[in-house]
């Protein structure tokens, strides 16, 4: 894998991985914060009752009134302005006129378009009381996610974060898929180096100042396969056992990471009060 200055790169994959300067972590920063700001106002109307087609009008209204774009519309054909993945649905949610009903928990995905560049970001939700065992899958995962963020500075690997993530949820006894990964992103939706949520330690890609990527573990209940629904774009469990993901989007600096995501009202895992 090969580096090259974000400036001088074509807006286009080469595979390369594109380092950012100041003007790139700005413009990440104002779309992440948009696409926080989005997460942060969608939670109380997560209810018994709602359609998740309701939540994603919700969410292009919020898109239109902060000059957003939502970069899931139209994207290869999908016609909704995010992905809202319920119970063992693993990712990539189609939003519906499906009600959701009690103890539902639903990660909602957004990534808005402000400037240019991508701002990506999701989080778990719940419709009114969760069962205890979905409750603890949430906050591992969320954990995972932490754990994944502490594992970034120069000189680190995407091994390292993968490892982190890994160990830390089969040690609680749940699986991390392995058919979806985070992403470099900016002024691309997707772009190098894919960020795979298990792995060795000092394996893969060297990180490196500069570099801005997403780590977005999925993690179940049950064993990590997955498969795709005849929509095209929903992936579930294989063994229907539920499903949860936290994602962030983050820059690598000089001493660390700096995450473009976090929420403005300070939220953290759910329940977000």
């Amino acid at each position: 894998m090969t580096y090259i200055n974000a400036d001088d790169a074509p807006l286009a994959y080469t595979g390369q991985i594109k380092l950012y300067g100041a003007n790139g972590f700005a413009g990440m920063r104002k779309a992440g914060q948009i696409a926080a700001a989005a997460l942060d106002m969608i939670g109380e109307y997560v209810k018994v009752g709602v359609t998740t087609a309701a939540l994603d009008q919700r969410i292009l209204d919020f898109g239109i009134d902060h000059n957003a774009i939502p970069a899931t519309l139209n994207y290869k054909g999908y016609t909704h302005s995010s992905c809202i993945s319920i119970n063992h649905v693993i990712c990539h949610g189609i939003p519906s006129d499906k009600k959701l009903k009690n103890g539902d928990i639903l990660n909602i995905d957004i990534t808005y378009i402000v400037d240019g560049w991508h701002g990506d970001s999701s989080r778990m939700y719940v419709a009114g009381t969760p069962k205890r065992l979905a409750e603890r899958l949430i906050n591992v995962t969320y954990e995972s996610l932490m754990r994944g963020l502490a594992a970034v500075k120069p000189g680190a690997t995407t091994g390292d974060i993968g490892h982190a993530i890994q160990t830390y949820v089969e040690a609680e006894r749940m699986s991390v898929v392995r058919d979806f990964v985070g992403h470099g992103l900016g002024r691309l939706f997707h772009d190098a180096p894919s960020i795979f949520h298990f792995g060795e330690p000092g394996e893969g890609e060297t990180l490196a100042e500069g570099m801005i990527f997403t780590i977005e573990p999925m993690v179940n209940i049950g064993k990590p396969n997955s498969k795709i629904l005849k929509d095209g774009w929903t992936a579930v469990t294989r063994d229907r056992s539920l499903s949860a993901q936290y994602e962030h989007s983050i820059g690598v600096t000089k001493d660390g990471y700096e995450i473009f995501t976090g929420s403005p009202k300070g939220y953290k895992c759910w329940p977000y009060e």
